[in-house]
């Protein structure tokens, strides 16, 4: 295919690169990264944003194709989708070195204020 005929490609390239050009996507896809799957809960708690907010962003990583969600009762969890996990997550870090910044590992574990099972105290 020469490259006048890859209008399609490219098309599909900006869809990700717009997905990618927020602040807090980025944040959640890092999260996603390092805890495997979130709720928004949990998201909303770590992040120290609004739910409707929040779930805006998620919306769009969906849309982009970037994550999928479990159902588990009433809670529904978000991960970064299967075949793109590792590639997204040396894009993340390509981008990073490319700028001459600090890897980032954004703490894991319970978040102060979550609710969500992975947060509440076991007795």
């Amino acid at each position: 295919m020469n490259i006048a005929n890859s209008r399609q490609i490219y098309q599909q390239q900006t869809t990700l690169f717009k997905a990618l050009a927020h602040p807090t996507r980025l944040q959640i896809l890092d999260l996603l990264a390092h805890e495997g799957e979130a709720c928004v809960c949990h998201l909303t708690a770590v992040l120290g944003k609004r739910q409707p907010y929040v779930s805006q962003q998620l919306m769009v990583l969906r849309e982009a194709g970037l994550v999928d969600t479990r159902e588990d009762g009433l809670m529904v969890y978000y991960r970064l989708r299967g075949e793109h996990g590792p590639g997204l997550r040396d894009l993340l870090a390509a981008s990073r070195a490319m700028l001459g910044l600090p890897v980032l590992v954004p703490a894991t574990g319970p978040a102060p204020g979550c609710t969500c099972p992975k947060c509440r105290p076991t007795p």
